[in-house]
């Protein structure tokens, strides 16, 4: 469904970025791929984002994951729907009405598989589910064939895990709360331990692939207040068993990682909801931590907001060593299909990386 403030008769060839501003597909309309990731393959930058659709009940899934395709990154071509999401009342845990979010997709040099990794949460359930899903498929464009969805590293301790979380009280599991803010600390609420044996909470995401070729999830956990950092099964479609908690009590969302010269990076969100709030940016000599945070990258951002964004990638752009651009999400909730997106470009001074607003940009000014 697209609405027709947000469409036009065709489409202007662009050489520049606008964050913030209507951006336009090769059909006139705007791009739907919300909370995307993005992959190159053969020349081609491949972006995968939420479809979003008009009012407030576009933030649920009512399609699925759309997929587009570019060679300059300015002008991208609609590939369609990459993992549609299937009919009402079909009992399916990814019906019409479900929450799929932050869908990242990567490819497995071994089995030669995309695989589409997301956050799910099963239909009218609110977000008590905090369920991973995993979908292959054996073309980038798709049809992704829906594979499972659950909770992450079922029956796996952490690696920085403490004798106190192993023999201290384990909680209901009946106790749930907002996502937002806790009671007390996780760690004396245990919530890890009480989630232990049926797997970790996994809700806002990402995916990233080492040099290495080994390949991890990123992703909020502990009822949003602890990231974890998983190792993926050699396949890339399973949990390994192996990941560490990290900013433990520090409310992170949105993660986006990315490699520079040997050191791994993160931005990061705070949670506020669909509201935005200040970008956070750390730094680790090695993937699974430990982890130094850098503050807010995001120079001269007076409102505090991410520049009224919230990070979901940061891009390396092929060609140009060093080089990465920050993907951000303007959310419109009330009308979902009207989100916009933010991609500035990455500076760096030392080990820290830092965001500049731009109204207008493109790669020269790299």
């Amino acid at each position: 469904m697209v609405i027709s403030m947000l469409s036009c008769s065709s489409a202007k060839y662009s050489e520049s970025f606008t964050p913030g501003e209507l951006w336009k597909d090769n059909n006139g309309v705007h791009i739907n791929a919300h909370s995307g990731g993005m992959l190159f393959v053969n020349g081609k930058y491949y972006w995968f984002g939420e479809h979003k659709t008009e009012g407030e009940e576009g933030n649920l899934a009512n399609a699925g994951v759309h997929c587009y395709s570019s060679e300059d990154l300015y002008n991208w071509v609609d590939e369609g729907i990459a993992l549609a999401v299937d009919p009402e009342n079909s009992n399916s845990i990814i019906e019409k009405g479900c929450i799929l979010e932050r869908p990242k997709v990567i490819f497995n040099t071994k089995t030669k598989k995309y695989v589409m990794w997301f956050h799910l949460e099963p239909k009218g359930q609110g977000y008590k589910g905090a369920l991973s899903g995993v979908a292959i498929s054996d073309n980038i464009t798709g049809p992704y064939k829906f594979i499972h969805a659950r909770r992450a590293n079922a029956g796996h301790w952490p690696l920085n895990v403490t004798e106190w979380h192993k023999t201290g009280t384990i909680p209901s599991k009946g106790q749930s709360y907002g996502g937002g803010s806790l009671p007390a600390h996780p760690d004396s609420l245990n919530i890890l331990a009480r989630d232990m044996m049926d797997g970790q909470m996994a809700r806002d995401m990402t995916l990233f692939v080492d040099d290495d070729g080994k390949a991890y999830h990123i992703y909020s956990s502990e009822e949003n207040s602890t990231l974890h950092i998983a190792l993926l099964s050699d396949d890339y479609t399973n949990h390994s068993g192996i990941y560490t908690r990290n900013f433990v009590g520090r409310f992170m969302e949105a993660p986006a990682m990315f490699k520079r010269d040997g050191k791994y990076y993160l931005m990061m969100s705070g949670c506020t909801g669909w509201s935005p709030n200040q970008a956070r940016s750390a730094v680790a000599d090695s993937i699974l931590g430990e982890w130094k945070e850098l503050g807010d990258p995001c120079i001269g951002d007076t409102t505090k907001t991410t520049f009224h964004s919230q990070s979901t990638y940061i891009l390396p752009v092929q060609g140009k060593r060093n080089q990465y651009i920050y993907m951000g999400d303007r959310w419109h909730p009330q009308n979902a299909i009207d989100g916009r997106y933010v991609w500035l470009p990455v500076d760096f001074q030392g080990e820290h990386f830092f965001i500049r607003w731009r109204d207008r940009w493109n790669l020269k000014d790299l």
